[in-house]
């Protein structure tokens, strides 16, 4: 059942594609605002028919665009499943790293606790294990 507040508080297509554009090219990872832009730019770029320019690219990341094309708007949903593939990706090879650095810290006192995480997460497939061994 929805609340009142949740009834009033209508989102625009603009500003949206606004959030989505911008957790798609995160500032972070581009040096900032005007990186993370340029980065959307010619993303979008090779995706859309239309003559995309930076200026256009700008007004979508700020939410003052008028209107959000429906090129426009599958390409920034593309983008958006292309950033959570990466950011998971980053996220499995961080935690192997963390996991081979915990079995090196200190074997005894982890060993519980890595075999309970790998048993949820999926491990790292034996290969902590030194070779011939498994």
């Amino acid at each position: 059942m929805l609340f009142t507040r949740d009834k009033s508080m209508t989102v625009s297509d603009a500003a949206y594609h606004s959030d989505l554009m911008q957790e798609s090219f995160p500032r972070a990872r581009y040096g900032g605002a005007k990186g993370a832009k340029y980065a959307a730019f010619l993303f979008m770029r090779k995706r859309v028919t239309k003559a995309l320019t930076e200026l256009r690219v700008k007004a979508l990341w700020e939410g003052k665009a008028r209107r959000v094309d429906a090129e426009e708007s599958a390409a920034l949903r593309e983008a958006a499943i292309e950033e959570a593939r990466r950011e998971a990706k980053e996220l499995r090879e961080r935690l192997v790293r963390l996991d081979a650095a915990l079995a090196v810290a200190d074997a005894e006192f982890f060993s519980e606790t890595r075999s309970h995480l790998q048993s949820q997460v999926g491990g790292l497939r034996r290969m902590d294990l030194p070779r011939g061994e498994g």
